[in-house]
């Protein structure tokens, strides 16, 4: 089984990397880029079959290690 842990910054924490990001863009030329928010992704394959069990090992992985819950949100999506 397949999954992604999409990881962000929270709304309002202050995004520097993001920021360059923003700024290297626009000095590439890339037009209409208002701003930028950078984050991770994590694609786990697992095995088994139960897709509740899945998402919540995959909740709790993301608790404890892969997002700091004080200043990121974060996404589990089981994808097959």
């Amino acid at each position: 089984m397949k999954a992604r842990v999409t990881v962000t910054l929270k709304s309002g924490i202050l995004d520097p990397q993001g920021k360059a990001i923003e700024g290297a863009l626009k000095s590439l030329g890339v037009d209409g880029v208002a701003s930028v928010r950078q984050g991770k992704v994590f694609d786990i394959e697992l095995s088994g079959s139960d897709k509740a069990k899945a998402e919540a090992a995959l909740k709790d992985a993301a608790d404890k290690l892969l997002a700091n819950t004080v200043i990121e949100n974060y996404r589990v999506e089981v994808l097959s």
